[in-house]
Formats: C-alpha cells, sequence, structure tokens
C-alpha cells in the first residue's frame, strides 16, 4: 500500500470554506485504477491546517493517477479558486510506503 499526504496551512477563517470544497470535490480520483481511498483531516489543534489523505494499492498506480489528464484537470481547478487567500497555496506533499500492518 502507498499513501500520499497533502498538508495545506490556511487562515483559519477560510479552513470551513476549504471543507467545503472538498466536500464537493470531482471525485475522479476515486475512479483511478489503484486508488483506495480519500480523507480529509483537520488538525485538532490548528483549525487551519488541512492534511488530504490518499490510499493506494501501490506506488505505481499513485503515479499513473500523478500522470494522468483528470490530475491535471483538477490541479488547474484548484489555480482557479476565486478566492486569492487560497489560490496561492502550496502544499506539503509527503508520500510514504506502507512497510507493515
Amino acid at each position: 500500500m502507498y499513501i500520499v499526504d497533502s498538508t495545506v496551512v490556511v487562515p483559519e477563517h477560510k479552513a470551513d470554506e476549504l471543507i467545503s470544497i472538498y466536500q464537493n470535490r470531482s471525485r475522479l480520483v476515486d475512479e483511478a485504477e489503484g486508488f483506495l481511498t480519500f480523507q480529509l483531516l483537520q488538525n485538532e489543534r490548528k483549525l487551519g491546517e488541512l492534511t488530504v489523505h490518499m490510499e493506494w494499492e501501490d506506488k505505481a498506480s499513485y503515479l499513473n493517477w500523478a500522470r494522468s489528464d483528470q490530475f491535471k484537470k483538477i490541479h488547474e481547478l484548484e489555480k482557479n479558486y476565486p478566492d486569492q487567500e487560497l489560490q496561492g497555496i502550496v502544499p506539503q506533499v509527503k508520500r510514504y510506503e506502507v512497510v507493515a500492518q
């Protein structure tokens, strides 16, 4: 299993807006081969820190998704958020190979 976490920090007054965006996400990734699960996590102490947590069958499945037209489409939409405070946020991405369960 392969896990990808993408964390952003937004002003706390913008957290609910970003959560709403993810609650209404396109779900294109859900159809990708090897995709297992998507979760949006909110830090309980720093409410403006949000992490997209995705689980994949393997690294190759994730890389195929990351190179896909659907991935590019989703990330192009992110660049066009009408809200200037959310538009320029760059996530910190961490990738993990599951080595024990």
